[in-house]
């Protein structure tokens, strides 16, 4: 996620590291906060890799500051994170969400249907946080408050997303017409 995230970003335009950490700290930092020890090492693995290219430029007050670019090399490498995902990027909210921020970089409308429609799929799958064997549980089934809640809001999210995917599906197959 973290890299995806780097690249998405450096896609946009080049950045110096701590305004990189600041856009991904707004994107994920509620659930993952990003600690500069996690941060510069994936930067630095990026650039060994080719995917990203550090520049210096003088400090407005104090010491140079480095800007960091994506290659070529790097705008393919994103192209292809969001075309070829992992299912657990897919199934995870926060994974899919970080996907989700940078998919309008493939300029496939098909390749970009494609992961709306794997996303689809696992929403549409039944599913539970809880369960009677193997059997998931509805909200209406339970006597506690707090587990009826929390199967509440998630059907409440899952419905507002399947929603927002059936219609920008169809915006998207349709364009391709």
């Amino acid at each position: 996620m973290l890299e995806l995230a780097i690249l998405g970003f450096l896609y946009d335009a080049p950045l110096h590291g701590y305004v990189l950490r600041k856009h991904i700290a707004a994107l994920t930092g509620h659930v993952r906060p990003i600690a500069e020890s996690t941060l510069y090492p994936a930067i630095k693995r990026l650039e060994k890799a080719g995917l990203l290219a550090r520049t210096t430029e003088p400090g407005s007050v104090a010491a140079p500051r480095h800007v960091l670019t994506l290659t070529e090399e790097g705008r393919r490498e994103l192209r292809r994170r969001l075309t070829e995902p992992a299912q657990r990027e897919i199934t995870d909210e926060n994974l899919w969400f970080t996907l989700l921020a940078f998919l309008r970089h493939l300029d496939d409308p098909s390749a970009q249907a494609a992961l709306l429609r794997r996303r689809l799929a696992f929403l549409e799958e039944p599913a539970s946080f809880f369960y009677d064997g193997d059997r998931p549980l509805r909200a209406e089934e339970l006597d506690d408050p707090f587990r009826r809640g929390i199967l509440t809001i998630a059907r409440a999210t899952s419905r507002a997303e399947l929603t927002w995917l059936r219609e920008t599906l169809a915006s998207l197959e349709g364009v391709g017409r």
